[in-house]
């Protein structure tokens, strides 16, 4: 009883009523269902490969001999063996795995063959489109919904982002001395009490890593957004990425293609300290070959490099050592590993599972506090309703309602500055979270200044994409609003506030990635 009566005196601060703790709810109830929809898949997906293996072991298991075949021989052999079979991608997967078979996949028909890299005979076929962690990687990626289900993905993954903050936010106890009374769960208090500690707890401890995987689960999503951005903060111009990306075999009427063994000499001989993982094939007589090298410790599933050539010539035309910048590279060889744990192995895994599992635990929580709240305001309505014919805001509440504050163009520049000195102060913090949150995601696995630093890059780009939709809002606010005194001080102070972090993050990114630091 003592305990209940303690914990009913706690003095919560008044943020806990401001925008902040509206878009925390709307955003929870609109979208909650799917975050923890979309958290619990991605959680199963953390062992992805060893779950896909036991499923079927009778396709990826080989008996074990001394020395697999490299690409450059096996390929002529399976094709002299299997004239008919199309090999678009040849996977090698882990060259030390001596139990793992070959696979070629057909992207026209979604076949999936299973190759004994041993002697080149076909071990194994499949839909790969049909088996388990494929459909569970559909529902994690698009909910099985065609097109708009990546992007309703994607933006559920912002969401989280934005209620990972607004929670912490909302967290923040008036009195630092009560800290540790909302870092506890008071088991002796009622279901509602306990239910009211675990959300705050949850949610708190696993903050770090769930803002992670929100940021990387949104980039992956929109990575025709997010890559261009990060080329252009390097320097480099997204149109001459893509044109390499794009590049085209140089066919001609008397064009012969290389045989397989140039192509892989080729690509040794840029990339020698790597072993290919991977293989595209040319599609027709303009493509090219897409080689997937993996090299080096970090991130442990190794770092994956990507060289084109060109089938007649064996010409690079694109060698993504040298003609991507360090967040290129960061983003080819880091995004997946860190949105599922890979990057440090088992603990940075078994974090991952745990984080996904968080946003269901919160979704089920957070509406336990919720429910009973909106049945009895909704009962409190429908009471004022029968009583006075119409609802009537409470007098206490129009008296405390602040009144609209209108300022005129120059007085509007003065708060603009006074914002965005301010500004500096939240970024600072910010960052320093950024890189706390990043560091102990790795800190398990030994792993830290990669993660610590790519999470700054990553939040760099959101942080731009933050500014331009604030601009576009203090262009319409100058524009249409102020004139016909409709304008809001608002608008403007978030974007005096999201200059003052574009400035900040744009400082430490160019310090971080385009000194020569390389850390990727």
């Amino acid at each position: 009883m003592k305990s209940e009566t303690n914990s009913k005196s706690l003095n919560w601060a008044k943020h806990q009523k401001r925008w902040f703790g509206k878009w925390h709810l709307y955003i929870g109830i609109i979208a909650g269902a799917i975050v923890a929809f979309i958290g619990l898949t991605g959680s199963i997906l953390v062992f992805q490969d060893e779950i896909d293996r036991a499923l079927n072991p009778e396709l990826f298991e080989v008996v074990a001999q001394k020395q697999k075949m490299p690409v450059e021989e096996i390929v002529p052999l399976i094709k002299k063996n299997n004239p008919t079979l199309k090999i678009d991608y040849l996977f090698l997967g882990e060259v030390k795995n001596l139990n793992e078979a070959y696979s070629i996949t057909n992207l026209k028909t979604n076949e999936q063959t299973f190759i004994n890299p041993y002697n080149g005979k076909i071990s194994g076929k499949r839909i790969y489109t049909s088996s388990f962690i494929r459909i569970v990687t559909e529902l994690h990626r698009t909910l099985l919904i065609p097109v708009a289900g990546r992007y309703i993905c994607g933006l559920a993954s912002l969401c989280l982002l934005i209620l990972t903050i607004s929670g912490l936010r909302l967290w923040i106890p008036k009195k630092w001395k009560q800290l540790k009374a909302v870092l506890t769960v008071r088991f002796s208090g009622s279901f509602k009490r306990q239910n009211y500690d675990w959300h705050n707890s949850l949610g708190f401890y696993s903050s770090p890593i769930v803002a992670i995987l929100s940021l990387t689960g949104f980039s992956i999503t929109f990575s025709t957004l997010v890559i261009p951005l990060l080329f252009l903060l390097s320097g480099k111009s997204p149109q001459g990425v893509a044109k390499l990306l794009g590049a085209k075999s140089a066919w001609h009427a008397q064009a012969v293609p290389l045989p397989l063994k140039d192509i892989v000499a080729a690509a040794k001989e840029k990339m020698p300290n790597g072993y290919i993982g991977g293989m595209a094939f040319p599609a027709d007589k303009t493509g090219t070959y897409r080689i997937d090298v993996v090299s080096g410790n970090l991130p442990r599933v190794g770092k994956r490099e990507m060289l084109i050539v060109d089938q007649y010539t064996g010409k690079t035309l694109l060698n993504s050592r040298k003609d991507f910048p360090n967040v290129g590279n960061a983003y080819l060889s880091w995004l997946t590993p860190i949105h599922y744990g890979s990057f440090g192995g088992r603990p940075t895994q078994v974090i991952a599972i745990v984080a996904g599992l968080m946003p269901l635990a919160l979704f089920i929580t957070g509406f336990i506090i919720w429910w009973p709240r909106y049945k009895k305001q909704k009962k409190g309505k429908k009471k004022q309703l029968v009583l006075d014919g119409q609802p009537e805001t409470p007098v206490a509440e129009k008296e405390l309602k602040p009144a609209k504050i209108r300022l005129p163009l120059p007085k509007l520049g003065r708060y603009f500055i006074i914002q965005f000195k301010s500004g500096f102060k939240y970024a600072g913090i910010i960052l320093a979270v950024s890189f706390i949150m990043g560091a102990l995601y790795g800190l398990p696995s030994g792993i830290i200044i990669q993660p610590a630093i790519f999470v700054v890059a990553f939040s760099c780009v959101m942080v731009c994409l933050n500014f331009i939709c604030a601009l576009l809002s203090e262009i319409f606010n100058i524009l249409f609003l102020l004139p016909f005194r409709k304008g809001s001080h608002k608008v403007t102070r978030y974007f005096a506030l999201s200059t003052a972090f574009l400035v900040c993050y744009l400082a430490v990114y160019m310090l971080l990635l385009n000194t020569g630091f390389e850390v990727f």
